[in-house]
């Protein structure tokens, strides 16, 4: 079972935490980790580009001149691709990319994750993150106190508005709750912070 030293807000070290190996100590695999953040990805996508055909660009209902004589290229619209303001052949048009992928797969990439910020450092279980009102300068000092990197993810165990607005206007850091962390979040960060109740109900959810 992985251990990890669990700090204050300080940057200090309070204890040691031994971490679920089935939730912390797992093999990542890297093939479903990319599946998972290429769901994540395609699933945020709007879809609503789009671009005029031909028949959806207005003019072009007269043959610009005859068929034969003229030393032209024959035509028969204005709007045809070739011409300018003429509409786009193939463009794109509003479809839906979303797709899913099952639930073992997407708990083993989460899982994955984790293990692998553990097997990197990156992971840092936080005694506790308390901020009285909302002060960005208190989160931006704690994380200066435990050295976390230019893109960090805090993980908490409940919907804390103070931390969260708090932590809002930093550029880089993002927050989440145990229910809505993600592998593209996890994986995307540089430095993993988790505070230890969070860590408690991550284990009981995914062990």
């Amino acid at each position: 079972m992985p251990i990890v030293a669990v700090k204050d807000m300080a940057g200090k070290k309070v204890a040691d935490i031994e971490l679920s190996a089935a939730v912390f100590g797992v093999e990542p695999n890297e093939a479903v980790m990319h599946m998972a953040v290429v769901n994540f990805l395609a699933n945020q996508r709007q879809g609503t580009q789009s671009t005029l055909t031909r028949s959806e660009v207005s003019g072009g209902g007269k043959k610009p001149w005859r068929q034969k004589g003229t030393g032209h290229a024959r035509q028969g619209s204005t709007r045809s691709p070739q011409w300018r303001h003429g509409g786009i052949a193939l463009g794109p048009k509003p479809r839906d990319y979303y797709f899913t992928i099952n639930k073992k797969e997407r708990q083993l990439a989460l899982k994955s994750a984790l293990s692998d910020k553990v097997l990197t450092e990156s992971l840092i279980v936080l005694d506790a993150l308390t901020v009285e009102g909302y002060k960005t300068k208190t989160v931006v000092e704690c994380l200066k106190a435990l050295e976390a990197g230019k893109k960090t993810l805090i993980v908490l165990a409940s919907n804390e508005a103070n931390v969260v607005k708090s932590a809002a206007n930093i550029p880089g850091v993002k927050t989440a709750q145990v229910n809505t962390i993600n592998t593209y979040d996890i994986i995307n960060a540089d430095t993993l912070i988790i505070v230890k109740d969070a860590v408690k109900t991550i284990e009981e959810v995914y062990a």
